[in-house]
């Protein structure tokens, strides 16, 4: 009898700290609202980056939704919060919207963190949101642009997804400098909802085709300046350090920074992917009762052109595989 009593207690004992184990390592559960990393190569190491972090082996039970249409992924958002998700993390299609999946995320008690790019909401709305200052991606481009002594600036605009962040930020540049009279826009295109090449080559043959007279291309993205160069390309049309027409694109993928390096474009703007990190590193900090951040928080960005690139940026900073690389 002794001996069966004491095999209970045991069993009781051992099934006691299998339960306290278990909860101690219960996973945070986490939902992602992101953008298809088809969108660009940007985009392709922000999915990524979010898959990594916020993995099982990290302490995360996440699952992410990459599209980018607003109304999916307000749909995707709401979903979330229905799944009870204790942390909801979005990257938008558009800025404006988003006021109802907010208020049932504070409801619930689902702390939101942006990333990538704002929302038009109150603050209060959302805990933090890690993103890349576009309108000061767009002051640097600019600046930089103007500082090139030409006669004149007749600028091809090719503008991302109309009404995202970043199309907002970077287009706001141009427009302010228009409007000052430093530069002309052109043609003012754009590579579509999902800032297409193929969309922005056909922009810069359209401009040739009309025998529009330009000698900037400002592309909101790598993959657009991309394109504008096949078209410049098919016509016979020099670009790059000192050819005929000026190549400027955005996010630093590394076949950009390769195209900066070789004199084919004349430079490109920072925009990092990987925010993943140091919001995994907010979320542990609230798990522990520690504070972090409110409100925004810009990530450090440069602008790099022919004369400033380095092998060592573009090891450390470019996204992507590398072209120059076996």
């Amino acid at each position: 009898m002794k001996k069966l009593v004491c095999l209970t207690l045991a069993f009781a004992l051992v099934f006691s700290v299998a339960v306290l184990g278990s909860a101690s390592e219960e996973l945070i559960k986490v939902g992602i609202v992101n953008l298809p990393p088809e969108e660009s190569g940007y985009r392709q190491a922000n999915v990524d980056d979010m898959n990594a972090v916020f993995s099982a082996e990290n302490g995360y039970d996440m699952s992410q939704t990459n599209v980018d249409n607003n109304s999916d992924q307000i749909a995707a958002a709401e979903g979330y919060i229905r799944d009870g998700v204790d942390y909801l993390l979005i990257s938008a299609a558009a800025m404006t919207g988003w006021d109802s999946v907010l208020d049932s995320a504070k409801e619930a008690g689902v702390v939101v963190f942006l990333f990538d790019r704002l929302i038009e909401t109150d603050e209060s709305n959302f805990q933090a949101a890690l993103v890349s200052d576009m309108h000061t991606e767009g002051n640097t481009a600019v600046e930089w642009l103007l500082g090139q002594g030409l006669e004149e600036y007749n600028v091809i605009l090719i503008r991302g997804q109309l009404g995202s962040a970043a199309e907002i930020g970077r287009s706001a540049a141009v427009l302010k400098a228009q409007e000052a009279g430093e530069l002309n826009v052109v043609a003012d295109g754009t590579g579509g909802d999902t800032w297409s090449g193929d969309e922005a080559r056909k922009v810069v043959e359209a401009a040739i085709q009309s025998d529009i007279e330009f000698n900037v291309i400002y592309a909101e993205n790598d993959g657009m300046a991309d394109g504008a160069m096949q078209a410049l390309d098919a016509a016979g049309i020099t670009h790059g350090k000192g050819g005929d027409v000026i190549i400027m694109g955005f996010d630093f993928n590394r076949f950009a920074l390769r195209n900066v390096q070789a004199g084919l474009w004349n430079y490109n703007g920072q925009c990092s992917p990987r925010q993943a990190a140091k919001i995994s590193e907010w979320i542990q900090a609230l798990e522990a009762g520690e504070t972090i951040p409110s409100g925004i928080v810009f990530n450090e960005e440069i602008g790099i052109d022919c004369d400033t690139i380095t092998e060592e940026i573009i090891l450390n900073l470019g996204l992507n595989e590398d072209p120059g690389k076996p």
